[in-house]
């Protein structure tokens, strides 16, 4: 477990524990800057969010952050420079995963105590956050009439109907030219099936072209989908065409229309959120403020009885072992490394990926100096409690509680695979400043800095760079996320619904070849 302080930060640098050999500067800091609290002289000019020798750092000695090891000293490195990738070495260290060695059971709220939201009952007993038609593409040949049976329904036609969110399409560049069988089409198929089982959707079409190798029929018996009142399937080469297609499919939703609009929010336990945790455009006040702040709401949606997926593969690797630690079993911590292997073994040999040491552009020019110290912060949105499963990609959540789904770290795809599994909602963090939304469910911001909030205000939800203005802990910051779930799930609009964001987030993972 990482542990992060709920003092507030003051100081010119931060120091993240005891044990670290460098500290973050939490403003920019000039040349000849003096740090009493650390004892030393800047040597370097240093940028706000990245890490400064606090000590003697001999060249092959581990370089520590929250006294985790994030690289090794390419060079014998002075107190006072700069610590980056130009002077910090990523190489592989032994890791204890120690399974199940640091399980501790939740402390659940009373019943009493627990927190409750204004959620959508389905007649099966699941719970919406949205209210939603999606229509469903079966393979990118269809994807043009998905579009435009969607595009059909503007605000105007819709205004009859005010308790549906919308008419969404989830098209995607899939669906033929790949394995018929195996796990790539596995994926795509629980995948669809997935969002056509969606809570958020109270009626689904799927529309498949006829002649293409993810067949309508077969994605139906191998998913166990039935045709219904408010699951309708379409085959364009059997319907007439495309443009009698994009007619049957309008047909079709404006007589689902009226039962869709025919519901209303009840009070509902928190027990029923299913959250996917995401962080995009992350810098180096990631695992300071934004990804602490929102374990600590996770901390706090678990002991309500909710669940939360961590995710994103490559973006916990390094760090692995502080979650197989407090994994409820032996045999969940096996299945989170069985999945790290398979990245390094199978997927990703030979690649420059970020699982292979490599962050993007952006997390560089944040602070973040590769993968290691990247997942340093990613694995905190998880929060502190137990590892209560860990599931393939787009595999359906049913454990409560913290846990895994293996995807990768690119957000549409994780999110997608996130919401097939049932997320109704998702938390995602930004250092850089990420767009992003994801029907059929809503996506909180949450900002790691008060610039970049001050300077994308419209697209941040929550500004948990307060942590490092002092103004906010991390512990107040946890509740504030926490509020704002519940009031999402609610129906209050989050900034990227108000800008209308996630009609083109839908990407399923493409794990095999092409042909």
């Amino acid at each position: 477990m990482i542990e992060t302080s709920q003092k507030r930060f003051l100081g010119p640098v931060i120091r993240l524990h005891p044990g670290d050999n460098v500290v973050v500067a939490r403003t920019d800091i000039g040349i000849g800057t003096e740090v009493p609290q650390e004892n030393f002289v800047c040597r370097s000019q240093i940028p706000a969010g990245y890490k400064i020798a606090a000590a003697p750092i001999r060249r092959g000695e581990p370089i520590r952050k929250y006294n985790v090891v994030v690289g090794f000293a390419a060079i014998d490195i002075a107190p006072g420079y700069l610590v980056h990738s130009h002077n910090t070495e990523f190489r592989e260290f032994d890791r204890d995963y120690a399974h199940a060695s640091e399980y501790r059971p939740v402390d659940y709220l009373p019943e009493a105590e627990r927190a409750t939201f204004q959620g959508i009952v389905r007649p099966d007993g699941r719970v919406a956050t949205r209210n939603y038609i999606g229509i469903l593409s079966t393979v990118n040949c269809s994807a043009t009439a998905v579009q435009k049976i969607a595009n059909w329904f503007t605000e105007e036609r819709l205004a009859d109907y005010p308790n549906v969110d919308g008419v969404v399409a989830f098209s995607h560049s899939l669906g033929c030219g790949m394995e018929m069988t195996g796990e790539p089409m596995a994926l795509l198929q629980r995948t669809i099936a997935g969002y056509a089982r969606h809570a958020n959707l109270a009626a689904v079409l799927i529309v498949g072209l006829g002649c293409e190798r993810n067949q309508l029929k077969g994605l139906m018996a191998s998913e166990g989908l039935e045709q219904g009142p408010l699951l309708r399937a379409f085959v364009m080469q059997e319907t007439g065409g495309t443009r009698k297609t994009i007619q049957a499919g309008i047909d079709a939703v404006r007589e689902l229309l009226p039962q869709a609009n025919a519901v209303r929010r009840t009070t509902v336990p928190a027990s029923h959120l299913c959250v996917g945790l995401q962080c995009g455009g992350s810098d180096g006040f990631s695992s300071i403020t934004a990804n602490p702040a929102l374990g600590a709401a996770v901390d706090l949606l678990v002991r309500h009885g909710g669940t939360a997926i961590l995710s994103e593969t490559p973006e916990i690797y390094g760090v692995e072992h502080t979650l197989t630690r407090r994994a409820a079993s032996r045999e969940v911590g096996e299945k989170l490394v069985e999945r790290i292997r398979w990245w390094k073994e199978q997927y990703s040999v030979g690649r420059d990926v970020q699982i292979n040491g490599k962050v993007s552009p952006g997390n560089q020019v944040g602070g973040l100096a590769n993968i290691f110290e990247k997942s340093l912060g990613s694995s905190m949105k998880g929060g502190t409690g137990p590892l209560m499963e860990v599931y393939r990609y787009a595999e359906p959540v049913t454990a409560r509680g913290m846990v895994f789904m293996d995807t990768p770290g690119y957000d549409p795809v994780s999110a997608t695979g996130q919401i097939a599994g049932g997320a109704n909602l998702i938390a995602f963090t930004t250092g850089r400043g990420s767009m992003f939304g994801a029907k059929p469910v809503p996506s909180v911001k949450l900002a790691t800095n008060t610039p970049m909030f001050q300077r994308l205000e419209e697209d941040m939800d929550i500004n948990c760079g307060e942590i490092l203005d002092g103004t906010s802990s991390i512990e107040e910051m946890g509740r504030r996320i926490f509020d704002l779930m519940l009031r999402t799930a609610s129906g209050a609009r989050s900034k990227s619904e108000e800008l209308g964001l996630g009609d083109h987030e839908f990407v399923p993972w493409q794990i095999g070849i092409m042909s």
